[in-house]
């Protein structure tokens, strides 16, 4: 093959990717590929988002628009200061039923509060009347790779599905009720939509409820996946009074700048072994004289981590047919 074939060949291979993902080429550059990139190029197969938000409560502007068409769009910010309306309500007696379409707990979007969309979902924030300065892309289901990722599920092995590849984690997630077991990697990536600089001020970490881990059985998403070392830029400690975010020994922390051609990539690993919790992050953001907050969540509902200790674990082998018994309890 000549070289300016090759170039060609690897030129049409990005553009693929680039539209399959949804993301930009600065966002593609800055590693945003990862979670599509390794499944898609094994094998060639579409991603799954999850369910996709496209919801703007200030108007019908922007459906069918080219940030529509770049994913779901959100709810905007604007220069006025929070609403009541955006403050998070107490949980209604959270139970453990595995269905993901449990009562909203998490603040409603109002003028000052946006939403991201989760599952793969993008969200723009937004002045009323103005074009979005801001998408945000969230994925609630990132793994650091398939043997650290456990998730509690209400059946027995013979009833729950093969593990799914990474890309289709939310679609997999979604169809057997299951709950992020032990920790859970969300990885959420911001773009401004133009040269205008907008500065990511802090990302607070809000909980919807506690309550007692689930009394579910363990399922693991690998075997035999080697020692390599996480890497963890943010971690929160979920069992906390209080959980905050924390930026890793080394990583760069809040604020950020971020513009149309300088995206930020944020992984946010949350671990939680005392408690079921129900989640969600606000990111609050500037431009100028203006400001504003974007709720981060699952595609409306909070994210949520449960603590797998003692549970009976199961795992599923490369060439097994079915779910066996782990070698430990829980993880």
């Amino acid at each position: 093959m000549s070289e300016g074939t090759a170039g060609e060949g690897f030129a049409a291979l990005l553009r693929e990717l680039k539209d399959r993902s949804g993301l930009s080429y600065g966002v593609l550059a800055k590693g945003g590929w990862e979670e599509w990139g390794w499944g898609w190029a094994w094998g060639r197969r579409a991603p799954v988002p999850g369910v996709a938000l496209a919801v703007n409560p200030l108007s019908d502007e922007g459906r069918g628009s080219d940030d529509a068409r770049r994913g779901p769009v959100g709810a905007a910010a604007s220069d006025a200061g929070p609403s009541p309306s955006a403050k998070p309500s107490p949980a209604d007696s959270p139970s453990n039923s595995p269905s993901k379409k449990a009562k909203r707990t998490t603040p409603p979007a109002s003028p000052s509060t946006g939403r991201t969309g989760g599952g793969g979902g993008a969200d723009s924030a937004r002045e009323s009347g103005t074009d979005p300065l801001l998408t945000v892309n969230t994925r609630p289901y990132t793994w650091e790779d398939p043997c650290s990722q456990h998730y509690l599920i209400d059946r027995e092995p013979a009833k729950v599905p093969p593990p799914p590849f990474q890309q289709g984690a939310p679609a997999w997630v979604d169809a057997v009720g299951a709950v992020s077991a032990g920790e859970q990697l969300v990885t959420v990536t911001v773009q401004g939509t133009g040269e205008e600089t907008v500065v990511l001020e802090s990302l607070t970490v809000h909980v919807v409820s506690k309550d007692t881990p689930l009394a579910w059985n363990d399922y693991t998403m690998g075997v035999g996946c080697g020692g390599d070392v996480p890497t963890r830029p943010f971690t929160v400690a979920l069992d906390a009074a209080r959980p905050v975010v924390v930026a890793a020994a080394g990583q760069r922390d809040l604020p950020f700048k971020v513009s149309e051609s300088d995206p930020e990539v944020l992984r946010i690993t949350a671990d939680a072994s005392a408690y079921d919790v129900r989640w969600y992050l606000e990111l609050a953001w500037s431009s100028g004289d203006r400001h504003g907050t974007l709720v981060v969540d699952d595609g409306g509902e909070p994210f949520r981590t449960s603590g797998n200790n003692g549970r009976p674990a199961y795992e599923f082998p490369p060439g097994a047919e079915e779910w066996i018994p782990a070698g430990g309890e829980g993880s």
